[in-house]
């Protein structure tokens, strides 16, 4: 997959819940010394209540979050960030391109047994773990004309957080 020449100045960390994305991206902006931007705190309230209630989000729930995310993704164009987002399918990514300008997606790929696990330990999110195979039916795996890559997500953040430097070039 390709990479655009700025990568490290804009990266969302991308997939399905319980993929690490927030753990790796939170380790990537402190390595990077980058914004980071957690994608769940632009939810609308709607989204976040529907969740809660066990119910999937469609693509009309995420038009306006995914708004949100590309508006702060460029809101302060001099400075890096690193971002969270599940971006499940290619047109969220298209669009949060669209918003942000160029953008490289960061995608911790892990089995759904792992994921199954994370969520079962995880504490204090409003996404319930029944939720994960709505979300692994929407996920479009990166394209290669995309801008990014896939690591393995079940290695260790410190193992991840040197692959994605390495392979930004960092």
């Amino acid at each position: 997959m390709t990479t655009p020449s700025d990568a490290g100045s804009r990266i969302v960390v991308m997939g399905p819940s319980a993929s690490g994305k927030t753990t790796l991206a939170r380790a990537l902006a402190r390595t990077l010394g980058a914004r980071y931007l957690e994608g769940d705190e632009l939810h609308p309230a709607e989204n976040v209540q529907k969740m809660r209630s066990g119910i999937a989000l469609d693509d009309a729930d995420r038009a306006p979050w995914i708004d949100a995310l590309g508006s702060a993704l460029c809101r302060d164009s001099t400075q890096a960030v690193v971002a969270t987002c599940s971006a499940l399918k290619r047109r969220y990514r298209d669009k949060l391109g669209a918003i942000a300008g160029p953008l490289v997606f960061i995608h911790p790929v892990a089995s759904r047994q792992i994921l199954s696990q994370r969520l079962a330990i995880r504490a204090g999110h409003y996404m319930p773990a029944f939720l994960l195979d709505s979300q692994l039916a929407d996920l479009e795996p990166l394209a290669p004309d995309e801008p990014g890559f896939v690591i393995d997500g079940a290695l260790s953040v410190d193992l991840q957080v040197a692959l994605v430097r390495s392979r930004l070039g960092l």
